[in-house]
């Protein structure tokens, strides 16, 4: 089953998300290599592409687990946690409609 992954960063942690991100997309890389990663992204703090400095608010990340528990224990360890970005993670079954 799909799961969806929303983590919601603590104000000014651009300069975390910068140093985590490595590790934050080699977890992402090896998913999307396993065929499970539908869709991963950050939430721009504005409305453009490269928010620059106003950097972002959190990311969305829809992948395949075995269980609710499973999707919950990959969502736990992600380097934006240990490194203070996310002050916040929800994990929810997700129903795959289109495309």
């Amino acid at each position: 089953m799909f799961y969806a992954i929303t983590g919601i960063d603590h104000p000014n942690s651009l300069e975390g998300r910068r140093a985590s991100r490595p590790a934050h997309l080699a977890r992402l890389s090896a998913l999307k290599e396993e065929g499970r990663l539908k869709l991963a992204g950050p939430f721009p703090a504005i409305d453009a592409e490269d928010p620059g400095e106003a950097g972002f608010t959190g990311s969305l990340i829809v992948a395949e687990f075995e269980s609710l528990e499973a999707a919950q224990a990959w969502a736990d360890a992600d380097p934006y946690i240990g490194a203070g970005v996310y002050r916040e993670v929800t994990v929810r079954p997700f129903k795959v409609v289109l495309p």
